[in-house]
C-alpha cells in the first residue's frame, strides 16, 4: 500500500513538471518580451565574463577630444581647421580614411559668403575686380578648402538616414548622385524561393553638401540601432532607401582597404544570409544585420588626439597603411552608446569594433538550427527535473536544480567564448526555476499532508524534536512492525500501592502528576519514546521510531537524571508530609520488534521481544538488590564508557533459562572517583563468592559496607552465604541465583 501511494506521488509530481516544461515552451513561441531582454543581458554577461582581447591593430581612432577642443576651440571647427587635419593625417599615409560626421551644412564661419554677396551687387562692370573677387572667394571658401584636401586622400565619408521610426520624412529631397557608387551592385538570389527580406527602411538622408561630397569616391551611413533595452549589440549592414540598398561605413571602410571590390546582398527565402565583398563572405541575420564581436570597454582601441596629429605629435608609422576613423569623443558632444562592455561609449568606437569584426573574422553567430536547440534546451532539463524532483528532498531539489542551471550556464558560456555561438540562456534556466518551483510546491504540499499524518500519530509518544526529525525524514519510519536493536527502560515505585492507602485522591493524582511529569519530561529531552504508563510505572524506549547509535548511553543518563530529580522532589513531598517514594529502573538492550501493533481503529506504538521481558524483570530485581538502576550485560557493554557500573550476580530471571550477567549503574563515569573503592572491595567479595571462598566473600562485603554503610547488594549477598555455606552445592556451581519471582 505504502509503495503505491509513493509510486502515485512520484507519477503526480512528473506529470507537473512536465506540464510546467509545456508552459515554458509556450512561453518561448509567445516570445514575452521581458524574456527577450533578459537573454539580451545574459548575452552581455558573456562579453563581461571573458575579458578584453586584443584588436587587430589595423583599426585606429583620431578623436576629437577634450584636449583638442580646448587647443582649437568648441565644436564644430571650422572647415579649415578640418581641412588642416585631413592634410596632416594624409602625410601620415594611412590606407583609408574613414569620418563618423557629417558635413550637411556650409561653414559660416568663412568669408565666402560676404564676398559673394558684393560681387553680386557690383554685377560685371568690372572684369578685373570680378576677377580678384573670384580669387578671394575661392580662397577663403573653408568647404572648398576641405573638399580639396579630401580629394587628395583615400577616404570614406559618412551620412545619416532617418527611418520611419524616427518620424522624419524628407520630402521633396533629390537622391544625390555621389550615393550611388557605395550602393550594393548585385542583390543575388540563393533560392529558388520567392525574394522576401526584410531591411531597416529609411525615410530621409542627411548627407553631405555637395561640394565636400563631390570630393570624394566612398560613402557609408554611420547609423547605430540599439535593442529595445538601449544597448548596441549589432551593426545594419544594409539599409533601404527609396529603391536602392545602401552600405554601412564598416563595410565602405573596408571595402576600400582593400581596393575596391563590387558589394553582393546574398538572399534567401528566409531573408538576408550574408554580404559578398569580392571573395569575402560577411555573415548576417536574416535583416542584414552583424553582431558586432567586441574587444573591450572604451579606449581598447588605440586613439590619438586630432590636435596632435596636427601639431605632429604622433609617430609617424602609428597611422601608416591602417583604417583611420575620424570622430568626436569629447564629453558632452560625442555621439554617447551603451554596449555589453560600458554604459557610456563613443560612436566612433562602436564602428572600431564592427570593423575589426569583419576583418578578423570572428563572427558571432546565431545558427539556422537555433529554434531547435531552444527548444531541446528547454524540454531536456525540464523532462530531467521532473523524473528527479519528486524522489529527493526539497534541499537537494534546489541543489540539484542549482547544479543544471550552473553547468548550462558554464557550457553555454563556453560555447560563446570557443565558438563564438550565442545560444538561448533566458529561457533554459526559467524552465529549471519554473519546473523546480512547481514540482517543489507540489512536493510541499503532498509532504505537509504526510507531515500531519505524522505529527498526529506520534506527538502522543515522543518529543517534539523526535517528531520534526521523523517528518524530515519520513523515509526512516516504518509504520507496522520492523525489528530494531533498542535499549528498553521500565520504572516502578516501591511499595506504591501502601502509599497510595494513605492519602486522599486528589493528593494521590496530584502526586502522580508531579511525579510522572518530571520523568517523562526527562525521557523526552534525552531523545526516548514514552511507550505506556502503568500506574506509577514507566515504559519506554531508545532506538525507534529513528535510528539512535548511541541509544544505552540515553537511556542510562535518562535513568541518572530521573533519580537525581526525584531526590530533588522529595525535599518537597517531604515538607507536606508524604512518604519517601523509591524508584526502581532496569534496562535492557537488545532486539525487538517495534510498530503500531493493535487493530485499525485501535493501536499502539510500541516494542514487543524477549527484550522488554528481561527490562521489566531487572527493574523488579531492585528489590532484592536494594538498588535503584539495574541493567543488563548488553546495556552495559554499549555505555561503560560513559557511567560507572559494578557487576551485581550473574542470575536466572523468571522465564528465561539462561542466566545472566546483571550490572548496577550507579553514576557518570567523571562523578565516579569516590566509588572506585567501594566497586573494586565488593568485586572481590563477588569473586571470593563464585569461588566459594565465603570467609574472604564475607570479609570483602563487610569492608564494602564501611565504606557505604547502606550498601543494599553488600548485605544480600552476607545474607546469602550462611545459607549457601550450610547447602551442599555441586561441584560446577557457578554462582548463579534463581530468581523465584518476577
Amino acid at each position: 500500500m505504502k509503495s503505491l501511494k509513493n509510486l502515485f506521488t512520484l507519477a503526480t509530481g512528473f506529470k507537473v513538471g512536465i506540464i510546467s516544461t509545456a508552459i515554458s515552451i509556450l512561453i518561448y513561441f509567445i516570445g514575452i518580451p521581458f524574456f527577450q531582454v533578459m537573454d539580451l543581458k545574459a548575452y552581455d554577461f558573456h562579453f563581461k565574463a571573458r575579458g578584453k582581447t586584443e584588436p587587430t591593430g589595423e583599426v585606429v581612432i583620431v578623436a576629437v577630444d577634450e584636449k583638442s577642443i580646448d587647443r582649437i576651440g568648441r565644436w564644430p571647427w571650422p572647415r579649415s581647421s578640418m581641412a588642416e587635419l585631413v592634410k596632416k593625417l594624409n602625410g601620415y599615409r594611412p590606407a583609408v580614411m574613414a569620418f563618423d560626421i557629417v558635413f550637411s551644412e556650409p561653414d559660416e564661419s568663412s568669408g565666402s559668403h560676404i564676398i559673394k554677396g558684393l560681387r553680386k551687387k557690383l554685377g560685371d562692370a568690372d572684369p578685373k575686380l570680378n576677377s580678384l573677387l573670384n580669387s578671394l572667394e575661392a580662397g577663403s571658401d573653408n568647404d572648398r578648402i576641405l573638399a580639396k584636401a579630401l580629394n587628395e586622400t583615400p577616404s570614406v565619408l559618412g551620412y545619416f538616414f532617418y527611418t520611419g521610426e524616427e518620424g522624419y520624412q524628407a520630402e521633396g529631397k533629390d537622391e544625390r548622385d555621389y550615393m550611388i557608387p557605395s550602393r550594393f551592385a548585385t542583390v543575388r538570389q540563393l533560392s529558388d524561393e520567392d525574394e522576401h527580406y526584410e531591411l531597416l527602411q529609411a525615410s530621409g538622408v542627411t548627407e553631405n553638401i555637395p561640394v565636400i561630397a563631390g570630393a570624394a569616391e566612398n560613402f557609408g551611413y554611420f547609423n547605430i540601432a540599439p535593442d529595445p533595452d538601449g544597448t548596441v549589440r549589432w551593426a545594419n549592414l544594409a539599409i533601404r532607401y527609396r529603391n536602392e540598398i545602401y552600405p554601412h561605413i564598416s563595410i565602405e571602410a573596408i571595402r576600400k582597404y582593400i581596393d575596391s571590390p563590387p558589394l553582393m546582398l546574398n538572399v534567401a527565402g528566409y531573408g538576408v544570409d550574408s554580404i559578398s565583398m569580392g571573395e569575402a563572405q560577411i555573415p548576417t541575420d536574416e535583416r542584414g544585420r552583424l553582431l558586432i564581436n567586441f574587444r573591450g570597454g572604451p579606449y581598447t582601441f588605440q586613439h590619438y588626439s586630432a590636435v596632435d596629429i596636427i601639431e605632429g605629435a604622433v609617430p609617424a608609422e602609428a597611422l601608416e597603411g591602417k583604417i583611420v576613423l575620424v570622430g568626436v569623443t569629447a564629453i558632452g558632444v560625442y555621439d554617447m552608446r551603451v554596449t555589453p562592455f560600458a554604459g557610456t561609449f563613443p560612436g566612433v568606437e562602436v564602428l572600431a569594433n564592427t570593423i575589426d569584426t569583419i576583418l578578423r573574422g570572428d563572427y558571432i553567430h546565431r545558427p539556422d538550427w537555433i529554434l531547435i536547440f531552444d527548444l531541446l534546451s528547454i524540454l531536456i532539463p525540464g523532462v530531467i527535473l521532473s523524473i528527479v524532483i519528486p524522489k529527493v528532498h526539497a534541499l537537494y531539489t534546489a541543489l540539484f536544480a542549482c547544479a543544471i542551471a550552473a553547468l548550462y550556464i558554464y557550457a553555454n558560456d563556453y560555447v560563446f567564448n570557443h565558438f563564438s555561438i550565442w545560444l538561448t540562456d533566458s529561457y533554459p534556466i526559467f524552465t529549471i526555476l519554473f519546473v523546480s518551483a512547481a514540482t517543489t510546491i507540489f512536493q510541499f504540499v503532498s509532504e505537509e499532508k504526510k507531515k500531519r499524518e505524522i505529527r498526529e500519530a506520534f506527538s502522543h509518544y515522543v518529543d517534539r524534536s523526535i517528531v520534526n526529525e521523523i517528518i524530515k525524514k519520513p523515509e526512516l519510519l516504518f509504520l507496522g512492525g520492523e525489528e530494531k536493536t533498542l535499549t528498553v527502560f521500565f520504572s516502578d515505585v516501591r511499595g506504591f500501592t501502601t502509599i497510595t492507602e494513605k492519602l486522599k485522591p486528589q493528593v494521590l493524582v496530584k502526586l502522580m502528576n508531579d511525579y510522572l511529569t518530571p520523568m517523562t519530561d526527562i525521557v523526552l529531552q534525552n531523545g526516548g519514546t514514552v511507550d505506556k504508563y502503568m500506574g506509577d510505572a514507566i515504559m519506554a524506549f531508545w532506538g525507534a521510531p529513528l535510528e539512535q547509535p548511541d541509544h544505552a548511553v540515553r537511556a542510562c543518563r535518562a535513568s541518572i537524571e530521573m533519580i537525581r530529580k526525584l531526590n530533588e522532589l522529595q525535599k518537597f513531598w517531604d515538607k507536606e508530609g508524604i512518604p519517601r517514594l523509591m524508584a526502581g529502573m532496569g534496562l535492557s538492550t537488545g532486539k525487538a520488534v517495534v510498530g503500531n501493533m493493535g487493530s485499525s481503529t485501535r493501536f499502539d506504538y510500541t516494542v514487543m521481544g524477549d527484550v522488554v521481558n528481561l527490562g521489566s524483570r531487572l527493574e523488579g530485581l531492585n528489590k532484592e538488590y536494594g538498588t535503584n538502576i539495574i541493567v543488563a550485560e548488553p546495556t552495559y557493554d554499549s555505555a561503560k564508557g560513559e557511567f560507572t557500573f559494578r557487576e551485581l550476580d550473574l542470575v536466572k530471571v523468571k522465564g528465561k533459562n539462561l542466566p545472566i550477567r546483571i550490572y548496577e549503574l550507579m553514576g557518570d563515569l567523571k562523578e565516579g572517583g569516590d566509588l572506585k573503592e567501594t566497586i573494586e572491595v565488593f568485586e572481590a567479595g563477588l569473586k571470593a563468592y563464585r569461588a566459594k571462598a565465603w570467609s574472604m566473600a564475607e570479609e570483602y562485603f563487610r569492608n564494602t559496607l564501611e565504606l557505604r554503610p547502606a550498601d543494599g547488594p553488600s548485605k544480600i549477598f552476607l545474607a546469602r552465604i550462611p545459607l549457601l555455606r550450610a547447602s551442599e552445592l555441586p561441584e560446577d556451581w557457578d554462582g548463579v541465583f534463581v530468581m523465584k519471582t518476577k
